[in-house]
């Protein structure tokens, strides 16, 4: 029971997984939890949906402006930063945009919880900071950076900071399942990148268990990354179609899937790990902790010692061995994302 009494701050709380989180710390008992972000309309949606939670609060504001992140962050234990632009087009084409959510609103709240010493900052980063070919990986690559360094330079603050690393969350806001059955049931029709295409897939459980367990079981400069399965698009895509049309009625010979080529600054394959990483990677069972290189190693070697080194490798999509069709269609059919 790690939250109870604990008051948290989730920026960027109002989308699918810090809904999960906060479903998932309320049964923790938590003072209080504070909900910040720049959508109304999400705030009043997800207020409707806790309405009898008189625990939870609502902020309006920006990551990008530091004096309402400091004030949301007055007298709070735990901070986990969700606020990001995570759409890889929309970031290619407005790469300054990217900054300053994804960059310097990461260092508006390392500032923040300096100031008001609160116990553990949690950042979540993504598998396209690893060797990024597009803009949003290289945001996500910088402020993890800048997530391990401020462990160093934050003085006598006891805050802790640690950054977990996602891969593509099943049935998430702007993921490809809720798209892929909007286009069935209004278009009868889909549209893939490439059928060959591979991903490392997270359930919404795994993200909000992972995110969580890293504030706790950390001691501050860590990325923690998942063991997660490998999907190949094509397998995803036809266990969607089926399962949809099965659903709503739909012959699944009237959907069309039409391929139409990757979008700006996408990749066919996906990496969680790269091989020098994995040199400094420990084996958690269920995940991998990876510890920062650059600053007193011999502290985390003596905290790991109890784990198991990883394997020395790089930990690519396209190196992994998929997994069938009909374990996607379980992934899908337990996680209820039809």
């Amino acid at each position: 029971m790690y939250y109870k009494n604990k008051k948290i701050l989730i920026i960027g709380g109002t989308g699918t997984i810090g809904k999960k989180i906060t479903t998932e710390i309320l049964k923790q008992d938590p003072k209080v939890i504070r909900i910040l972000s720049r959508d109304e309309y999400k705030q009043f949606v997800l207020a409707n949906e806790f309405y009898n939670e008189n625990r939870i609060r609502f902020l309006i504001g920006d990551v990008r402006d530091y004096n309402r992140v400091e004030r949301a962050m007055q007298d709070i234990d735990i901070v986990f930063n969700l606020a990001a632009m995570k759409h890889v087009p929309a970031c290619e084409y407005n790469p300054t945009e990217a900054i300053r959510t994804n960059i310097d609103g990461m260092q508006n709240v390392i500032n923040a919880a300096i100031k008001n010493n609160v116990d553990c900052v949690i950042f979540t980063s993504s598998d396209k900071a690893i060797n990024p070919t597009n803009s949003y990986g290289a945001t996500k690559l910088l402020a993890e950076k800048l997530v391990q360094a401020a462990n160093y330079s934050k003085g006598k603050s006891k805050t802790k900071f640690v950054a977990v690393r996602f891969g593509n969350v099943m049935g998430s806001r702007g993921s490809v399942i809720p798209l892929f059955k909007k286009q069935i049931i209004e278009q009868k029709r889909i549209t893939v990148t490439n059928h060959n295409m591979s991903r490392f897939m997270m359930t919404l459980t795994q993200a909000a268990n992972l995110t969580m367990q890293a504030a706790e079981d950390s001691i501050g400069g860590e990325v923690f990354v998942l063991k997660m399965p490998v999907i190949r698009l094509r397998d995803l895509a036809e266990v969607v179609t089926e399962e949809v049309c099965k659903k709503y009625n739909i012959n699944t010979g009237e959907v069309e899937i039409k391929t139409i080529g990757l979008r700006p600054g996408e990749k066919m394959f996906e990496e969680l790990m790269t091989e020098e990483e994995s040199k400094y990677a420990y084996d958690l069972g269920n995940m991998y902790a990876v510890i920062p290189t650059t600053f007193e190693i011999s502290k985390y070697k003596q905290f790991y010692d109890k784990y198991s080194a990883a394997k020395i490798k790089s930990y690519r999509s396209s190196d992994q061995n998929v997994i069938n069709k009909e374990s996607v269609r379980k992934l899908v059919l337990d996680e209820e994302l039809i």
